[in-house]
């Protein structure tokens, strides 16, 4: 098994009736064998970046997805906060998908069993593979959030589907236009505290509290960086609630505490939850539910299955499940699946040591942290907008 770091410029096999794994002797490849691909994640759409540069002939692809874009979740809170429009978060599907010249099924995973290597659709359709890569993203279980919040699925705005939030949004912006709204964000990781300082930004009449539980707020980052985020929290007049909601009624938030918290908006942004299919699919999973995956990012238990991004857990490093290794995974699972389906070997994913992290704080001011090292400022807040347009350019160019 060969190691290299993530090949930036790394294109998928094309033409003739041997496609290649970049870096490896060509091999032979059986007719029409079957690669479905569930989800539109990160991770897949430089898959299908690749092939519509380079169209990979021998295999029969197929997408399993149900919108016609994706919406770029690193934008959304500048979305929130006014910054960029809806359209300007997206990036369409539909021309990648056509000039790949894939099968596209415009729906979602119902279930998946790995003894009959099959996944079942929301409309009772049954579709066998031969291999299988999945990159759903992440998820947000009402039923499992309604155990312990009730009523969060009938009074809350979750951030999950994405594409539903962002419908939504503007509903609620619209109801701040005749009176100011008593909102709260409840969970206090990283979307939560961004989509917190953005709504401030947007509806500066609105109250504005955070419930951060009882985890240290931004937790996982290095605590000078906390201290970047606490106290620009304070200074938006964000209110800190170190409590749980424990329910959510007409009007108001039940805490853990017993106390209650008048509240118009509840919005869900507490942690991701792997998707229920996974639990009766054969593979195996970690303790949260994601797929088992090696260094490959192919499933310790099904070598015909892989997963990136959200949805998984590389078992070597738990902690390489989050947006910034999910962004990165992408040219690494292209690079395997063409060597999958040639019979060659796999290139394992190196994630890098340190990424820079960047936090918006709602008015073009952002704070970035590097390793033990961190900054604050206007100048992050373009950076990161600077990065983020270049990652949908780059994807939108690939579809023309």
């Amino acid at each position: 098994m060969s190691r290299a770091g993530p090949p930036q410029g790394a294109k998928a096999p094309s033409g003739g009736s041997e496609p290649r794994a970049a870096g490896s002797v060509g091999a032979s490849m059986s007719p029409a064998r079957q690669l479905v691909l569930l989800g539109a994640g990160h991770a897949h759409v430089h898959v299908l970046s690749q092939m519509a540069q380079s169209p990979w002939a021998g295999a029969q692809v197929t997408l399993i997805a149900p919108y016609d874009r994706q919406l770029y979740s690193g934008m959304v809170p500048g979305f929130v906060a006014g910054h960029y429009t809806l359209e300007d978060c997206v990036i369409p599907l539909e021309p990648l998908i056509r000039r790949s010249g894939i099968r596209w099924l415009q729906r979602s995973v119902r279930a998946m069993d790995t003894t009959t290597q099959t996944v079942t659709l929301d409309d009772g359709s049954v579709l066998r593979y031969d291999w299988l890569s999945i990159n759903t993203g992440p998820v947000q279980d009402r039923a499992l959030i309604e155990q312990t919040m009730p009523g969060a699925r009938e009074h809350a705005l979750f951030i999950r589907p994405i594409e539903t939030f962002g419908a939504l949004w503007p509903k609620v912006v619209e109801m701040a236009e005749s009176k100011p709204l008593r909102i709260a964000v409840i969970g206090a990781g990283a979307a939560g505290i961004e989509l917190a300082m953005a709504v401030r930004k947007r509806l500066p009449q609105s109250a504005i509290s955070l419930l951060c539980g009882e985890t240290p707020l931004g937790a996982g980052y290095d605590e000078r960086v906390q201290a970047r985020i606490k106290a620009a929290l304070i200074r938006r007049k964000i209110t800190l609630l170190p409590d749980n909601a424990a329910g959510i009624r007409p009007g108001e938030v039940v805490l853990a505490s017993g106390a209650t918290l008048a509240c118009d908006v509840p919005i869900i942004a507490t942690g991701a939850q792997a998707p229920a299919w996974l639990l009766s699919s054969g593979l195996v999973l970690d303790l949260q539910g994601f797929v088992a995956v090696d260094a490959c990012q192919r499933s310790t238990s099904h070598a015909q299955v892989f997963a990136a991004g959200d949805v998984s857990t590389r078992m070597d490093r738990p902690m390489a499940r989050s947006g910034v290794y999910a962004v990165r995974a992408g040219p690494v699972l292209a690079l395997n699946l063409a060597a999958a389906l040639a019979g060659q070997p796999l290139t394992e994913h190196q994630p890098p040591e340190k990424t820079l992290n960047i936090i918006s704080c709602g008015n073009r001011f952002a704070i970035a942290s590097w390793g033990k090292h961190s900054a604050e400022g206007h100048w992050v807040w373009w950076l990161k907008n600077w990065i983020d347009r270049r990652f949908l350019k780059r994807y939108r160019e690939a579809a023309t």
